[in-house]
């Protein structure tokens, strides 16, 4: 069930993260996408602090830690992975159509 709620919140043009409140990886995360002119609607984030099924299936599938950043439909993992691509995520957001 989780994973039909989470693969419904991820689109095509748009950048979707799956956060822990209260986390600074998912803070940093947000922070820096923050710092981009997003068309609305464009970035979305969604806290799964009280969802144990959505923990559960990010562990399920490899994917525990905290963030995960999807651009359009592709994830790109978790913070580290979001900064190794900083000098690229302008062209990644662009082509997705994300970006004012």
């Amino acid at each position: 069930m989780a994973d039909k709620f989470l693969e419904s919140k991820i689109e095509d043009g748009k950048v979707t993260l799956f956060v822990k409140g209260g986390c600074p990886y998912s803070r940093n995360a947000v922070d820096m996408l923050r710092q981009y002119n997003f068309a609305p609607g464009c970035l979305q984030v969604f806290d799964i602090n009280e969802s144990r099924d959505a923990q559960d299936y990010f562990q399920a599938t490899g994917q525990s830690p905290m963030p995960r950043v999807f651009i359009g439909r592709h994830c790109i993992g978790g913070l580290s992975d979001l900064e190794s691509v900083r000098c690229r995520l302008p062209a990644m957001l662009q082509q997705i159509g994300a970006l004012r």
